[in-house]
């Protein structure tokens, strides 16, 4: 479903400030895969979800959603293929309008638009049945501004318009980590349900350890813009926080200095 060869992408090219964030980085999912992803800032992470989004074109590389290679492709161009929940509750819907309105943006993103009306009677049942997976009593409220909304709600709702068009690839960036525990651990939740529900094929940043181990099928671990470790299931499900900092350790032959990472545990 998703497959990065060679993916290089550089900030600042030939200055003094010059960053190699991604170095020929090459990685494989299949139809199905949750990916979880960890590392230590500056490893590359969101690097990597950028560029598979087309938030900016690579150096060099070539990346391909479902047998479609959308390397030079800008991100417009990738809408159809791709979901995406950033870390900010605010940055995913228009806090002017209403929650149905915000649906109805997200049911149409990547297909062309014509002068039909928005939202329907038609739709708006359909509106009704997505929101009810919430449990968080939005169906009741379409016509409400999403301004209105607390942040674990905005977030919710922001998943939900990730994933209602039903993406190739849905991209997770630290989508709870502004969020309470309470409230964050509703929203995982509310992932797993969705991602189970819709076959979703995710690649998820988190700088929990535990979650990240918990969570999908398969943990990748970067550091200076590459991938130093690949654990997938069956071997991933015993293993612990200390064992995947012992193999990181060993791998690059230093510890994982990170604050936030080991606060985190």
């Amino acid at each position: 479903m998703l497959r990065l060869k060679g993916v290089r992408k550089v900030f600042n090219q030939g200055t003094i400030n010059e960053n190699i964030a991604l170095k020929g980085l090459d990685l494989e999912l299949a139809t199905g895969d949750f990916v979880t992803i960890i590392g230590s800032n500056g490893a590359g992470k969101s690097t990597l979800l950028n560029s598979i989004a087309g938030s900016f074109g690579i150096d060099a590389g070539k990346i391909v959603i479902d047998e479609l290679d959308v390397t030079g492709k800008p991100d417009y161009k990738r809408a159809g293929l791709i979901g995406r929940v950033f870390q900010d509750p605010l940055q995913g819907t228009a806090a002017s309008m209403t929650i149905e309105e915000n649906l109805a943006m997200a049911a149409v993103r990547g297909k062309k638009r014509g002068l039909k009306i928005g939202v329907n009677k038609e739709r708006r049942a359909e509106f009704k049945e997505y929101l009810s997976l919430l449990g968080l009593g939005l169906e009741d409220r379409l016509t409400d501004k999403v301004g209105l909304l607390s942040g674990g709600q905005r977030q919710s709702l922001t998943l939900l318009m990730a994933t209602i068009a039903k993406p190739k690839v849905l991209l997770l960036d630290e989508h709870t980590a502004a969020l309470d525990p309470k409230t964050a651990e509703q929203v995982i939740q509310l992932t797993k349900k969705i991602v189970v529900k819709n076959n979703l094929t995710v690649l998820m940043v988190t700088h929990d350890l535990n979650q990240a181990l918990n969570m999908g099928n398969r943990t990748i671990m970067m550091d200076s813009g590459e991938i130093v470790l690949d654990i997938k299931n069956p071997a991933r499900k015993h293993m612990t926080v200390d064992d995947l900092l012992d193999k990181f350790a060993q791998k690059k032959g230093k510890e994982l200095m990170n604050d936030r990472i080991l606060l985190a545990q």
